[in-house]
């Protein structure tokens, strides 16, 4: 079971692998970093990511509520005051971490890839990893992130 450094080491390990972080979405900070940056500041960086992680796990267009969701209390409001859908959960599912499982933006030279993990707190942590497009492979990149995700440890 990895911790940060050894998870970061890792996901630097994959081919086109330019830079990672592990974030919390919640409050935009990076718990750690390694390689690059896009912006050249891994704190710019993981602010602005947590922005587009939050947007995906709390807006309704990126995780509706079917038949199988149920939502789960939470303590903060949305942004127009209506409750957080930060905590739905899948009815039938195992019942554990957000409805949306990864985020892949993909820019001219590279793609973004954003990996939600399921911890033992609250879930409000993703793995970031910015793939070079020319060099690195996405399906790879997405498939070692999830079990990274699955075996992180957070202390």
């Amino acid at each position: 079971m990895p911790g940060i450094d050894a998870c970061l080491h890792e996901i630097m390990a994959l081919p086109g692998a330019r830079g990672a972080a592990i974030v919390d979405w919640t409050s935009g900070l990076a718990l750690g970093t390694a390689g690059e940056s896009p912006n050249a500041d891994h704190e710019t960086t993981a602010t602005e990511t947590a922005e587009l992680a939050r947007a995906a796990a709390e807006y309704p267009a990126f995780a509706p509520d079917g038949p199988a969701a149920e939502p789960v209390a939470q303590p903060s409001g949305g942004p127009s005051g209506e409750p957080s859908r930060a905590g739905t959960r899948e009815a039938s599912g195992d019942g554990k971490g957000p409805p949306v499982e990864d985020l892949i933006v993909t820019s001219r030279t590279g793609y973004h890839v954003l990996r939600f993990v399921e911890t033992t707190f609250d879930s409000s942590v993703f793995l970031h990893l910015w793939l070079d497009r020319d060099t690195g492979n996405l399906a790879l990149a997405r498939l070692r992130l999830q079990q990274l995700a699955e075996r992180l440890v957070l202390a």
